[in-house]
């Protein structure tokens, strides 16, 4: 077995009197691909620090190998010091890196380089953290949430470039499909402690569940046994006058024990606020476009909702959704179409950007509008503190300010300010960010127990399959076409994910991106060689796209596979030999493309 690039032994860590992390061990090797999972708060933020050197623990060893490069992707990136984004991610490559790398990766994440720190938005900053991150092509890459911030395009489009890198990977991520199609080790974090299996995150929820089973068991040992040594201590030294001094120290330490241990965290209580019963149609959209200037955002679209749908609607950033869900709840009328809404409709908003949220508000005041202790949930009322403890909140944090909060701790704050209003009719807008994997199983549940509709938009693709009946796609132009089923079902029928115009993303951040000088190592014109390429990848490119459709047709034949089998096999190689092909020369041609437009732009 190799020896470890990086690892960490015994690793203590005490935040304001309460133990984070007591005892923790990982260890990575060259080329681990390894999930680091657990609730919010279980200190996995914290132990990547402490990985990449940010953090000091209080005890225990962090050893890595001399020359190993470790790059980490923090929540909150710095570019204040930067002349522009560019400059930031080219700091982080190392001598000798392909000097075209950051620009590549920049554009593949929607941006140009050009941007300004003090102009652009935190998922910006994300972004471009990320591309930092990934540019050196690090022994050991780190990665916190890095699916936030990200539309579905981008999140498959890192998966695929994480797949083909060779850097160890660890990955923190409440995106279940993402950590199931990257990872090959899981570590857990639990109480303090850090339990390490083998295997993927896929085979992960089945062996927690085994573990937590054998605890309670365990427990209930330990329980019956200080029980026998109660009565023991009772009657049996009344008998024999004489006291066994080694077996009444034996029942303090069981009793110890029993206190000392860190029960499972409670999970969320989602309470519903009864409403009335919707009418069995919730809405009728015959033929409705709508344009804003030049930009078609929905095209002669038409769809019948009824009532117990859970549509789920997914496209790029920028394609509509929010205006497509607008045109449909009635909120805006289209420029041409009808829109028929059904009877007795209690709309709710549960909006997860979070901007109706003011940070200098206390909980207390969020939960309860300001009015008293009690919170109103539709007809009934709650003691404040009673709804804290549902959504995990402790009674300590009645009167912390939003602003304090932690990404999921305000995802939870949306979810029970949202949940206390009566609906049949429920708007989710990307509900799954900054959710811990418990949370997020718990919302499933208290959806598929929801007696109305939903409408639901997120870049989950698991939650997405697990909630959803159907989904309603963006095909660029303002076509959206609705598949049944889940995304996964989606992508069977369509032949693909959602997907995006990169070149034109990129050229339209550019246009708007002001002039000014940049720290560069591109040269001012492509060579011969790169111009050739630019003009021949498009024929060559299409040409593999006519023969891929070609050779997936032929598979369809019926009684191919039973009848023909080497013939099918012989297809079936050839498909993916020019899928391969055809994906290097599209990654190649991007990049040369994202060369080309930022010397344009230059």
């Amino acid at each position: 077995m190799p020896p470890p690039i990086l690892f960490l032994k015994d690793i203590h860590l005490t935040f304001g009197g309460t133990p984070l992390l007591e005892g923790t061990d990982i260890s990575i090797e060259a080329g681990d691909r390894i999930g680091l999972v657990g609730r919010n708060g279980s200190g996995k933020s914290t132990l990547m620090k402490i990985l990449s050197g940010e953090v000091e623990a209080d005890k225990g060893e962090r050893f890595a190998q001399p020359g190993t490069t470790i790059r980490y992707l923090p929540q909150e990136p710095d570019l204040s010091a930067y002349a522009n984004v560019l400059e930031y991610v080219e700091e982080g490559l190392e001598a000798g890196d392909d000097p075209y790398r950051a620009a590549y990766l920049l554009g593949e994440l929607g941006m140009s380089g050009q941007e300004l720190p003090g102009e652009i938005s935190g998922g910006e900053a994300r972004r471009a953290a990320l591309a930092r991150a990934l540019a050196p092509e690090p022994d050991v890459l780190l990665l916190d949430e890095p699916t936030n911030h990200l539309d579905l395009p981008a999140i498959e489009w890192l998966e695929d470039e994480l797949k083909r890198c060779r850097s160890a990977l660890v990955i923190i991520s409440h995106d279940r499909s993402f950590l199931e199609n990257l990872t090959r080790m899981t570590v857990w974090m639990d109480r303090g402690k850090s339990r390490t299996m083998k295997r993927g995150f896929g085979h992960f929820e089945e062996w927690r569940d085994e573990v937590l089973e054998q605890e309670e068991l365990d427990n209930h040992k330990l329980d019956r046994k200080i029980v026998r040594e109660e009565h023991w201590i009772v009657h049996g030294v009344s008998g024999r006058r004489k006291r066994n001094m080694r077996r009444v120290k034996e029942l303090a330490q069981l009793r110890q024990d029993r206190k000392n241990i860190r029960k499972v965290q409670s999970g969320v209580n989602m309470t519903l606020a009864d409403a009335d019963k919707s009418g069995k149609l919730v809405a009728k959209i015959v033929g409705i476009s709508k344009s804003f200037g030049d930009a078609h955002v929905v095209k002669d679209f038409s769809t019948l909702i009824q009532r117990g749908d859970r549509i789920g609607i997914v496209g790029p950033n920028g394609a509509g959704k929010t205006t497509l869900i607008n045109l449909i709840t009635g909120k805006i009328e289209p420029d041409s179409g009808t829109v028929k809404l059904g009877t007795n409709l209690d709309l709710l908003l549960v909006d997860q950007k979070r901007e109706a949220l003011n940070p200098e508000w206390s909980l207390k005041q969020a939960l309860t509008d300001g009015a008293g202790d009690m919170v109103s949930i539709g007809q009934t009322t709650k003691h404040v503190i009673s709804y804290m403890k549902d959504f995990l909140f402790s009674p300590e944090q009645i009167n912390t300010p939003i602003r304090a909060l932690s990404g999921g701790e305000r995802g939870r704050l949306m979810l029970a300010r949202g949940l206390r209003t009566p609906s049949n009719l429920l708007v989710l807008d990307e509900p799954t960010n900054d959710l811990d994997l418990e949370t997020l199983d718990l919302l499933q549940e208290f959806l598929a127990d929801y007696p109305g509709t939903v409408l639901l938009v997120s870049h989950d693709r698991d939650f997405l399959d697990r909630v959803c009946t159907s989904i309603i796609a963006s095909d660029g132009d303002g076509q959206w076409t609705e598949y049944a089923g889940g995304y996964s079902d989606m992508v069977f029928q369509k032949g693909s994910g959602v997907q995006k115009n990169l070149r034109e993303v990129s050229g339209e951040k550019q246009a708007k991106t002001k002039s000014g000088g940049t720290k560069s190592s591109v040269s001012s014109k492509l060579s011969g060689k790169q111009r050739h390429a630019l003009e021949s990848l498009p024929k060559e490119m299409e040409r593999l796209e006519f023969e891929i459709e070609k050779l997936k047709k032929a598979l369809e034949a019926p009684g191919l596979f039973s009848k023909e089998p080497k013939k099918f096999q012989k297809y079936a190689d050839a498909l993916a030999e020019r899928e391969v092909s055809l994906a290097q020369k599209e990654e190649k041609w991007l990049k040369l493309e994202m060369i080309r437009e930022r010397m344009e732009g230059a």
